[in-house]
């Protein structure tokens, strides 16, 4: 084919033609066209010029009479039509031309047989003439496409029967993430490869990240979960109700209020995920000496969890993460409920999450455009985002729909040689999340070991990660899909937005101590000894009775651990960690009955702990913990931390039998050189904790709350009950 020659028909119509006569469709255009032609299709019916054809079309056109327009459907070649025709051509020359034009219109189809009157004869002739208009001119299938007003039936039944429905209804548009709505809601099955069913492994360290709240003294060495179900995830369309602040406008109705960790309150996306598994099998597997038995203790039984995270719209930060769980399995687990509440930081999988974030992505189906963002998702694409490294691998099949399959893989957890996360997503037009998702997951100690892993690598990993594996195994995939009708607010601000000056604590109510005092600043209100008097109690005893931590506390030392519990309605109890400044550290513990001296301070015990850092310099300027109660107690912005069951009565004082403690965290040694290589790794941390164990009514409940000092902020808190 000539350089010059173009076809004027698209790629999707040569390919279509291809489809018709069983050629294949891949290549360019000029490759269509060259293939067709090869075929024996002309080059008309291929949509390239024919000047030839044109010039016999007009001289035939002025030696014959103009025929009416009538459609005829030709697929056939103009070689192959049969060459009686001319002299049709010149008998039709002779005749009347009102006598043609009345007789084709009635002509009928002739047999192969001698013409035996003048009229059958005349019939004959003209219907010759006829067949030669329209094989000098056929009507082609291309033509059709170009009128489909005119045999739109047709050509639908041509192509069914050619088999190009299959190619036209699975061609699919590249597209980009669709956006969410309120009231959007996708249920799903959740699933695996083996026996149908997902799978969950953790052995040697990760089991007790699994086991940390459930009471049991067996010696598990490892622990593994099959499990299927169904889940469902929703925007929440929240109504006018919590607008209630915004003056009367209606702007961003489907919002939902919810207050974060500053006390402040928010505008947010609310988006809730909910799992029901049953089956919901556990397999306790026990060590016997060194040895982690091959058999194991299986318990079946189901499991609940609903997740509900708020977005906030401005910032588009997560201001909050509730996550109510249950699982109820036959003793020695028992039956266990709880609800934790995390303030825009952590997650499901704990440290591992901070340092890789973007993997809580595969505890749900994916929200498309927040892997995806704006990018577009077609045949070969490729990108990068929160930690995923994706690649479009091209179309496939999902019930009976062509969608798009995608591979993503987290790049962090295999850069810093944890392990490897990789999912396969199936993406569908008009949903906004992926219509089908498998995740496979492991994370291992062990892959520090391997050839390529930095010595930088090799310390991540042993400070993120327990000894041991964690593996994860599953699938979701679609049953229905409701969309709603108004796209989020994300992005666009508010009348009642917070200010900046409502939030943190001012500059005069933080307080310098790190680089003098012995512990936190305490000045409590609310309990009837303070830290301050506890240590006081070191100088009521002999150097005999804790040398170790008199002589830390007189030479520079801190200390960087505390805790404290109302035990009777005159005496406390302590437990404090002290560190020195050439790093030996230890405890003591205690009780005060009265003011500090020789007689109330009641010394209980005391222990060594293993080195500890010290480092006065990183101790960050902080509220005293008296401020921090007073924040924490305030109803009107921590309401959810007053009442029964939690830290604090509606009068504003303490529970009964509430632990309250600090911790400081200082960079130090390998640990400190490290976080400045993943982080600013310069400053350390002071916390503020506190929780209660207790039994009631045959259930076993444990509370727990952490706030940052320095921020005055809830990071969170969490209640758990628990029947054997």
């Amino acid at each position: 084919m000539s350089s010059e020659e173009t076809s004027t028909l698209t790629v999707a119509k040569l390919k279509a033609l291809c489809i018709l006569n069983d050629l294949p469709t891949s290549g360019k255009k000029s490759e269509l066209v060259e293939r067709l032609l090869e075929f024996g299709l002309s080059k008309k019916e291929v949509g390239l010029p024919q000047q030839e054809v044109v010039e016999v079309v007009e001289k035939i056109s002025k030696s014959t009479p103009v025929f009416e327009e009538e459609i005829v459907l030709s697929l056939e070649d103009e070689d192959t039509l049969t060459p009686v025709v001319e002299k049709a051509v010149e008998k039709a020359d002779t005749s009347p031309p009102e006598i043609l034009d009345a007789e084709i219109l009635d002509a009928d189809l002739v047999d192969d047989e001698p013409v035996t009157s003048k009229t059958s004869a005349k019939k004959t002739v003209q219907k010759r003439i006829k067949s030669e208009h329209t094989r000098e001119n056929p009507t082609t299938l291309m033509d059709m496409i170009r009128k489909p007003q005119v045999a739109a039936v047709l050509l639908a039944v041509v192509i069914l029967g050619a088999g190009g429905y299959y190619y036209l209804d699975n061609q699919l548009d590249s597209l980009t993430a669709d956006q969410l709505r309120y009231g959007d809601r996708m249920q799903y099955q959740i699933s695996g490869d083996q026996n149908g069913l997902a799978t969950f492994v953790a052995t040697e360290g990760f089991v007790e990240l699994v086991m940390d709240q459930i009471d049991t003294e067996d010696d598990i060495c490892k622990i593994s979960a099959e499990f299927g179900g169904s889940g469902s995830l929703e925007i929440t369309e929240g109504g006018s109700s919590e607008l209630v602040n915004e003056g009367g406008s209606k702007d961003r109705l489907g919002a939902v209020r919810v207050v974060g960790g500053m006390g402040a309150e928010w505008l947010s996306v609310e988006n809730v995920n909910t799992n029901s598994l049953n089956p919901f099998r556990v397999n306790r597997h026990l060590s016997i000496g060194n040895i982690c038995d091959i058999g194991a203790i299986t318990a079946s039984g189901t499991a609940d969890l609903t997740s509900t995270t708020h977005t906030e719209l401005r910032n588009q930060d997560t201001k909050s993460t509730k996550l109510e769980w249950g699982f109820d399995l036959p003793s020695p687990i028992g039956k266990y409920q709880g609800t934790t509440v995390s303030y825009g930081v952590g997650g499901l999988l704990g440290g591992i999450e901070t340092l890789a974030p973007g993997l809580a992505l595969m505890l749900q189906p994916v929200e498309i455009q927040e892997l995806f963002a704006n990018d577009l998702i077609d045949e070969g694409a490729t990108g990068s985002n929160i930690g995923w490294d994706w690649r479009v691998l091209g179309i496939d099949e999902l019930n009976g729909k062509p969608v798009w399959k995608i591979v993503a893989t987290h790049h962090d957890i295999e850069a810093y040689c944890l392990g490897t996360a990789t999912m396969n997503l199936w993406v569908e037009s008009g949903n906004p999340w992926a219509a089908k998702q498998t995740v496979d997951v492991l994370i291992s100690e062990n892959q520090a070991s391997q050839s390529g892993c930095s010595p930088t690598s090799q310390l991540l990993n042993d400070y993120v990660l327990p000894d041991g594996e964690l593996e994860l195994h599953h699938t979701f995939t679609k049953s229905s899909l409701q969309r709603g009708q108004k796209q989020l607010d994300l992005g666009l601000t508010y009348a009642s937005i917070p200010l900046a000056n409502q939030l943190g604590p001012s500059s005069d109510e933080l307080e310098t101590w790190g680089n003098y005092d012995l512990h936190m600043p305490d000045d409590t209100a609310l309990r009837q000894h303070s830290f301050e008097d506890a240590i006081a109690c070191f100088d009521s005893w002999p150097n005999t009775i804790a040398p170790g931590a008199a002589n830390a506390l007189e030479n520079e030392g801190y200390i960087w651990r505390g805790t404290t519990k109302q035990t009777s309605s005159t005496v406390t109890q302590w437990n404090v960690s002290w560190v020195a400044s050439d790093e030996q550290a230890g405890w003591v513990q205690f009780n005060l009955t009265g003011t500090p001296n020789a007689e109330n301070c009641q010394y209980d015990k005391r222990g060594d702990l293993d080195s500890t850092a010290f480092n006065r310099d990183s101790i960050p300027k902080t509220l005293n913990i008296t401020s921090l109660e007073s924040r924490l107690t305030d109803s009107s912005n921590y309401g959810v931390l007053t009442g029964d069951d939690r830290f604090f009565t509606s009068s504003g004082a303490y529970q009964d039998g509430i632990q309250i403690g600090y911790l400081i965290t200082v960079p130090g040694n390998d640990i400190g050189s490290l976080l400045s290589q993943i982080g600013d790794g310069g400053d350390g941390a002071v916390t503020l904790d506190m929780s209660k164990t207790w039994d009631e009514d045959g259930l076993t409940k444990q509370l727990n709350l952490l706030a940052d000092a320095e921020e005055g902020r809830l990071i969170g808190w969490s209640f758990i009950t628990s029947r054997v």
